[in-house]
């Protein structure tokens, strides 16, 4: 079974550096992808109660025989949920049958609600009632990660944010990296949004140098940059593809190479737009 490292995160625990997405599978779809991805070695999953797929995953979780101590289980608590956060676990560890997850996140900090500051005082009682191992936030910015700042002395374990060549979000690293907060990435691979190859024709060259895909490459980039991913896919052969990205090591001169793709642009929505209903 391939070697699948692991990060640190603040609260001493930690997570898959690698795991599967399932953003926009449908139940039916989730539970078998799961299942097979469980069954070539992956350990972490990540869901949502928005994705309404946690059954779908519960169910191959469930039939997979893998001890429960063995997987990293991630949801999210959706915006509308903010104001009542242990009903939305309860809800969403009811449809995964699990009595906990190993982290649950504030799915978007939608600051137009004024919420989101109440939810994560409640996140730190759900985490000591065991409802959760760790708690972290997704889709936050620097403001407001300050304002959990001032109200909590709880730091999120983690900001999933979305990262990828073309938005490498560096700043935010930064202040990920100077207050203990892990990153990871959402939509690796441009999220299905954006070609990363016809937009980067130089990936190809790099892929043809390390005999790899340049979709490997570019998860390769994310692990090296100490980032958590989770790309998403539907097919067991590219299961196999994303995760044969550790016999390989990309040089620093490539690495630098790939960090000068950036252009600060968004395949995804910006965190300050919209309710987020």
């Amino acid at each position: 079974m391939t070697f699948i490292p692991n990060i640190s995160l603040n609260d001493g625990t930690t997570i898959p550096q690698l795991g599967l997405g399932t953003y926009r599978l449908e139940d039916a779809d989730a539970e078998r992808v799961v299942a097979e991805a469980l069954e070539v070695g992956y350990r972490h999953i990540d869901t949502a109660s928005l994705y309404k797929n946690e059954v779908g995953v519960g169910r191959a979780i469930a039939s997979s025989g893998i001890p429960r101590n063995e997987l990293y289980v991630t949801t999210k608590c959706w915006n509308s949920e903010q104001t009542d956060p242990r009903a939305a676990i309860g809800n969403s560890l009811d449809r995964l049958g699990l009595d906990h997850v190993d982290l649950y996140l504030i799915h978007w900090p939608a600051p137009t609600r004024g919420t989101y500051i109440d939810a994560w005082q409640e996140f730190a009682k759900l985490r000591a009632d065991g409802l959760t191992t760790s708690i972290g936030v997704s889709n936050f910015l620097t403001e407001h990660l300050d304002a959990l700042a001032a109200a909590s002395d709880i730091v999120p374990a983690l900001n999933q944010i979305e990262l990828h060549p073309l938005l490498q979000q560096n700043e935010l690293r930064a202040v990920h990296a100077a207050r203990g907060i892990a990153t990871e990435s959402w939509g690796p691979l441009g999220h299905g949004k954006a070609d990363l190859v016809a937009e980067l024709p130089a990936l190809t060259n790099l892929a043809e140098r390390y005999g790899k895909t340049p979709q490997q490459v570019v998860l390769r980039w994310h692990i090296q940059e100490g980032t958590i991913i989770f790309p998403k896919t539907t097919h067991r052969e590219r299961l196999v593809e994303n995760m044969s990205i550790f016999d390989f090591e990309i040089s620093d001169a490539d690495m630098d190479e790939i960090r000068g793709f950036n252009r600060d642009e968004r395949i995804g929505a910006h965190p300050l737009e919209g309710n987020w209903d």
